[in-house]
């Protein structure tokens, strides 16, 4: 299999496609059902597939995604092979923000179909969403494979000219995610120069010079954008506030109540209407257009404020007074990092903007640095199977390995701007991450953003994050948001008692009364001396990426305080959210007296101290009695010393919890082979072996 389009069935009748809808509005599945069955009878396998994926895209289009799912894994299970099933349910996971389940289904498309090009290019337009690295692998994949095409039965030069300029788009647009802006830049310039109508290079461009402060360029590309694409164009355009006439509006209205696998309405679209009507001042129409496009972003959303709000209890009671009492000497005494942070809309972009002005001070923007550590620490404790997560296994880091940390994220820091003093972290929900910060770094400067809440609300609500399963869930309801406001405040409350006079606290209200009054007291908070070219932030020539690319852009208007006021008949949801009592289940947690008991242990163990080491292991499970990777050392350690029963006893425990160890296994197999058990060591071998050699 190649590159080679569907043949599209000459039954496959838009008279059929409506019967499919019909049925579907009416709740009418088992007769749609029934009359697919029917057709599997008397089709090809492909025509067959066609009605399935057309019934998928019907449910989908009626806010049916969990019925559109399973209709597709239950033909997947009949034709597991099947390369356009396999892509419906890439497209249909990838829409709902199911990334790694997008992957899983384009990588079993790909095994089928090696070197087709077009599944390698849309493997990589899903890894850009969260993993850069396999983004560029996967369109430098693509773009291999569409250069070594040549015209055939199969492949017409229209064909493999567009999949050459797709795969070569995905690297342009992986490049700008990694801001190697001229590097995509050229790329992008390729692409146009072959073909000046490819709208995905003419977006993808015009985004970048967004984002790099290039306004005019971008309305120049977005206007070349709304000559070949009205609806793309027009989005473009109004998120770079270039906001079109009303007749125009009511034409994207129209668009935006259009059903599509995204679901009954074009959340996008509704919220770039949200953004033109309050800019012109209809904030009731703004607002209708905001409740219409929350509502419809929720049903793809798995946001839960309760699991948030015993997260964020979580994140207090480990991260507490004695923990820093009883880990004196952690971290290192850089002050290289700021961590600019606040809630999403509070003007965090402001702050950094300002700062990034003056010639001492690099913004990197949001980096990823804090959560990939705490990502790694929850991979760890999953790998030697404590029963642990982050934040509760904060007490089991050493000095040795919290260094570790500290020292990786200043070489990441540093390979943005190795000559400057400082390099700001501008991520907004860091502010939940603050124990961790001045755990690895005690000297880390950390401004605090504050704005009315009301107005935070607001603009959380009015802005598409795009976000179907990101951090950023709760902004798709305003009691959600309410609730998230006095988590915030909570957690701002505990990290200023723990480390008081630490953290700045600094409002967006009186940074737009008096800018420098503002900048000067940050600057001074950081430690440098004050340059006035801070006050011309909106020239500075910085990448922005957030939702803020546009205002950052701009003077700061006074305009940007109290907008709530426009909003404030349908703001008790709001309220309602802040002002309820916090609420938290109990939470159990293990508390170890000191660090490293298995580390430490380990490293006994290959010293050949067994008795240091056994006692090591026998601590961490007097304080966690299901740590698997304690039960395999002391099962090791009794070997050596010759008590195989208990050993064995003891690995077993181990694998019960962690039963995809191989080295486990293979000690297992080892010490039952020792004792003659070798009917049990065979039966181990098939049972562990086989699913991990597949």
């Amino acid at each position: 299999m190649t590159d080679k389009p569907l043949k599209i069935s000459p039954y496959c009748s838009t008279q059929n496609r409506q019967q499919l809808n019909i049925w579907v509005e009416q709740q009418q599945f088992s007769q749609a059902e029934y009359w697919l069955q029917q057709q599997k009878q008397q089709l090809d396998e492909n025509q067959y597939i066609y009605y399935v994926i057309q019934y998928s895209i019907v449910l989908a289009e009626h806010d049916l995604h969990s019925q559109a799912e399973e209709i597709l894994t239950e033909e997947l299970n009949y034709f597991e092979n099947n390369r356009l099933l396999l892509q419906q349910s890439a497209e249909l996971a990838h829409v709902q923000g199911h990334f790694i389940e997008a992957v899983m289904f384009l990588k079993r498309a790909i095994s089928l179909d090696e070197n087709n090009s077009g599944l390698w290019t849309q493997l990589s337009n899903v890894f850009l969403n969260y993993s850069p690295a396999q983004a560029k692998h996967a369109a430098e994949k693509a773009g291999e494979l569409a250069n070594k095409l040549n015209v055939d039965e199969i492949h017409s030069s229209t064909l493999i000219h567009l999949l050459q300029i797709q795969a070569k788009n995905s690297l342009a647009m992986v490049e700008s995610q990694e801001q190697n802006y001229k590097l995509a830049e050229t790329l992008f310039k390729e692409i146009l120069a072959k073909q000046p109508d490819f709208v995905p290079a003419l977006q993808g461009l015009g985004q970048q010079q967004m984002q790099q402060g290039d306004i005019e360029e971008a309305l120049k590309l977005f206007k070349e954008v709304k000559q070949l694409d009205f609806v793309k164009g027009y989005s473009s355009l109004i998120n770079a506030r270039n906001f079109p006439d009303e007749a125009v509006l009511e034409k994207l209205e129209k668009v935006a109540l259009q059903p599509s696998l995204e679901g009954s309405l074009r959340t996008g679209i509704l919220f770039q209407l949200v953004t033109v009507w309050d800019k012109r001042k209809h904030y009731r129409k703004a607002f209708e257009f905001a409740i219409q496009a929350n509502e419809a972003s929720k049903l793809l959303l798995s946001y839960n404020a309760q699991e948030h709000r015993q997260q964020s209890s979580k994140i207090r009671m480990s991260f507490c007074k004695a923990l820093y009492e009883h880990r004196v000497g952690y971290g290192i005494q850089s002050n290289l990092p700021v961590y600019v942070i606040g809630m999403p809309r509070s003007g965090t972009t402001l702050v950094e903007q300002i700062i990034s002005g003056h010639s001492q001070i690099f913004g990197a923007g949001e980096l990823g640095l804090i959560p990939n550590v705490i990502q790694g620490l929850n991979r760890w404790e999953r790998h030697v199977g404590s029963g642990r997560s982050y934040p509760d296994c904060i007490d089991d880091l050493t000095v040795k390995v919290t260094a570790g940390l500290a020292n990786n994220i200043l070489k990441e820091l540093r390979s943005y701007a190795p000559n400057v003093k400082h390099i700001i972290d501008k991520l907004p929900h860091n502010f939940e991450n603050i124990g961790l910060i001045k755990f690895l770094f005690p000297n880390a400067k950390i401004i605090s953003v504050r704005r009315d809440p009301r107005d935070i609300a607001i603009s959380n609500y009015f802005t598409d994050y795009q976000a179907k399963h990101g951090g950023m869930g709760f902004a798709y309801d305003l009691t959600d948001i309410g609730e998230q406001l006095a988590d915030h405040n909570l957690m701002m409350q505990h990290w200023n008692a723990l480390f008081p006079n630490e953290i700045l606290t600094i409002n967006y209200e009186a940074i737009v009364d008096d800018i420098e009054f503002s900048a000067r007291q940050i600057l001074a908070y950081i430690g440098v001396n004050w340059e006035p070219e801070v006050l011309q932030f909106n020239e500075l020539q910085r990448p922005v990426k957030t939702a803020s690319v546009w205002q950052v852009r701009q003077p700061v208007y006074k305009s940007s305080k109290a907008r709530w006021r426009y909003y404030q008949q349908y703001l008790q949801p709001l309220i309602q959210g802040t002002n309820a009592k916090i609420v938290c289940e109990p939470i159990k947690m293990i508390t170890l007296p000191e660090p490293g008991f298995l580390t430490n242990g380990v490293d006994l163990f290959h010293q050949q101290k067994l008795d240091d080491a056994e006692i090591n292991f026998k601590k961490m499970l007097y304080h966690n009695a299901e740590h698997a990777a304690c039960h395999y050392m002391l099962g090791l350690v009794y070997l050596r010393k010759g008590y195989v029963n208990e050993g064995i006893e003891k690995i077993e425990t181990a694998l019960k919890k962690v039963p995809w160890q191989c080295e486990w296994q293979q000690s297992l197999i080892k010490a039952y082979e020792t004792i003659g058990l070798d009917d049990k060591a065979k039966l181990l071998q098939e049972k562990y072996q086989k699913p991990f050699s597949e």
